[in-house]
């Protein structure tokens, strides 16, 4: 099976108790994207996604315009891999 694109996020800010996950989630179902989104014990929101390197740009930009005002910083990689996930979840 060939590599895709992961893409992984760490949000911090007012970003758990918004709707930051679900918000997410509604997104994620507008891209052509696999992965999870989940609340950290120390405050910040982890997103992990994979798809194609030009949906997941996509899926991020969308993240980053739609929830601007809960996101103080983002801090963002991206790798190749194969895939491990099927669907989008909230964790």
């Amino acid at each position: 099976m060939a590599d895709i694109s992961l893409l992984l996020a760490h949000y911090s800010g007012r970003v758990q108790g918004v709707g930051f996950r679900s918000a997410v989630l509604q997104l994620a179902r507008e891209f052509e994207v696999a992965g999870f989104v989940r609340n950290l014990p120390d405050g910040r929101v982890e997103l992990e996604a994979e798809g194609r390197a030009d949906e997941l740009a996509a899926f991020a930009t969308a993240v980053a315009e739609r929830l601007h005002g809960h996101i103080r910083r983002v801090e963002q990689s991206t790798r190749q891999r194969p895939p491990q996930h099927a669907g989008f979840q909230i964790r």
